[in-house]
């Protein structure tokens, strides 16, 4: 197989599990908001509700952590399949190094917790979560 065909294989799996990561993504949203709408018909909000809300947000910015690693290597590959026009080029992208260029770019246990909380923070991964902790809290507190 050429290195291009390689590339475009590599992308189009990489390309169905970054929408599969999306899709997941959207099923720990719905997860939440049926929380939040049986706590509310049983009349249970409270720390405990706050506390799940919570876990759920940050699986969700895990989840999207991973997703973002994919999108890196996805962005990799549309580069390379761009700048292939000179067939004398020597500057190919070896296929299949998703888990290397994480390796490479690996920043330790802090760096990892600061990725996890700059994906948390992002506004497609914080709603709906900051709104029902938000109204989860109003409910508590009146």
């Amino acid at each position: 197989m050429d290195p291009k065909s390689a590339l475009v294989q590599e992308w189009t799996i990489l390309q169905t599990q970054a929408d599969t990561y999306e899709k997941h993504a959207l099923y720990i949203k719905l997860m939440s908001i049926g929380l939040v709408s049986a706590a509310l018909l049983i009349n249970q909000t409270g720390f405990g509700i706050i506390a799940l809300l919570s876990v759920l947000w940050l699986l969700e910015a895990i989840w999207k952590t991973f997703q973002s690693r994919i999108t890196d290597r996805l962005l990799t590959i549309e580069g390379a399949l761009k700048v292939k026009q000179d067939p004398n080029d020597t500057q190919l992208v070896s296929p299949c190094q998703l888990n290397a260029e994480w390796l490479a770019h690996r920043q330790g246990f802090a760096g990892l917790i600061a990725e996890y909380l700059s994906q948390a923070f992002r506004p497609t991964v914080a709603f709906p979560h900051v709104l029902l902790i938000v109204g989860v809290c109003v409910v508590y507190v009146s």
